[in-house]
């Protein structure tokens, strides 16, 4: 199967099967996004949804968070992993928002990716589901599928994966490619045990096909 019909493949059962996905993360208003996002990298999205509601609740607005004390926040999120780390980028992000955007969320990647505690996959998750720019986020699990699967099998790092992934996938597929990996993978792909007989895409995984 070369590299063109595997993505033909995949993209089409994802199609079909998945037609809707979009991010678990809960939230009203972009500012609640980057929040839950920044909470997020090496979190399962479940526990960030469990802290979410009341750390929201505390700081509404970038205003009331960029006069917080880091250790006012690490109170609400000290269950989420490195929580000393997220808490002062958390009060940092919203610092820069007040004073440099007007306290409102940055469109673009570009601009996203000056804030504190924001990376190129949180601002390409912010830009792509809050203002719907294509964009196409690798985290840990779109990375670890893309490789099993075969497609992006020599990746080494994340932007890597992602230049491979947009050279592929149609750019208007980009942001729901993002959501059909990592829930593929948060479901069914799993790290450890791959759940391969309940899988729809083992007629098309080179992990797969290559084990048999």
């Amino acid at each position: 199967m070369t590299t063109k019909e595997r993505y033909s493949n995949v993209i089409a059962w994802f199609e079909q099967n998945r037609p809707v996905a979009e991010t678990e993360l809960k939230y009203k208003a972009p500012f609640q996004l980057l929040i839950a996002v920044i909470l997020s990298a090496q979190c399962t999205d479940k526990r960030v949804n469990m802290i979410t509601p009341a750390l929201y609740e505390a700081f509404p607005s970038p205003e009331v968070l960029a006069e917080a004390q880091p250790e006012a926040v690490y109170e609400y999120i000290k269950s989420v992993s490195y929580p000393n780390n997220k808490a002062k980028h958390l009060v940092a992000m919203a610092k820069k928002l007040v004073v440099d955007y007007q306290s409102s969320v940055p469109d673009t990647i570009e601009e996203l990716i000056k804030i504190p505690g924001v990376g190129r996959k949180t601002a390409n998750v912010i830009a792509s589901v809050v203002y719907k720019v294509p964009a196409l986020a690798v985290d840990t699990h779109v990375f670890r599928i893309a490789n099993r699967i075969g497609l992006t099998r020599d990746s080494k790092t994340p932007l890597e994966t992602e230049r491979k992934l947009t050279q592929h996938i149609p750019k208007h597929l980009w942001a729901v490619a993002h959501h059909w990996l990592i829930l593929h993978g948060r479901y069914v792909c799993i790290a450890r045990k791959p759940k391969c007989d309940e899988c729809g895409l083992q007629a098309f995984c080179l992990t797969y096909t290559q084990s048999k």
